[in-house]
């Protein structure tokens, strides 16, 4: 008797877990909504290397954005401001990523110095 009422324990346990995952799957997870971010809080935004480009090429941001580079290529890139003062990256391999921040409008202009045809900028408000 024991043994038979433990077997229907666990198939009434298995059934709601079945149940309440069908639960899960109709209704979906709940959704979260993030607040808002206020007019002073940093901003970050992404900038592909892909196919020996920058993608996008030219990119308006407002003062004290983070742009980060990642290069999506099978060969090493550079990202150089046109001044080669204002930022310069190392050599970036496949997946590697270099971040600038912002801090002053303006134009950007940069480019790839191991591959000089690769130009692209940002432009800041």
């Amino acid at each position: 008797m024991k043994i038979k009422q433990s077997v229907s324990s666990l198939w009434i346990v298995g059934l709601l877990v079945v149940a309440g995952f069908g639960l899960f799957l109709l209704f979906g997870t709940p959704q979260t909504h993030a607040a808002a971010p206020a007019d002073n809080a940093p901003h970050a935004i992404e900038v592909k290397i892909d196919n020996f480009s920058f993608g996008p090429m030219t990119l308006s941001v407002p003062s004290g954005t983070t742009v980060t580079w990642t290069n999506n290529d099978d060969v090493p890139h550079t990202v150089v401001s046109d001044d080669h003062a204002t930022f310069k990256s190392p050599a970036l391999d496949t997946g590697e990523k270099f971040s600038f921040t912002f801090d002053k409008p303006g134009k950007y202009a940069y480019f790839c110095s191991v591959h000089p045809k690769m130009t692209a900028q940002v432009v800041v408000q």
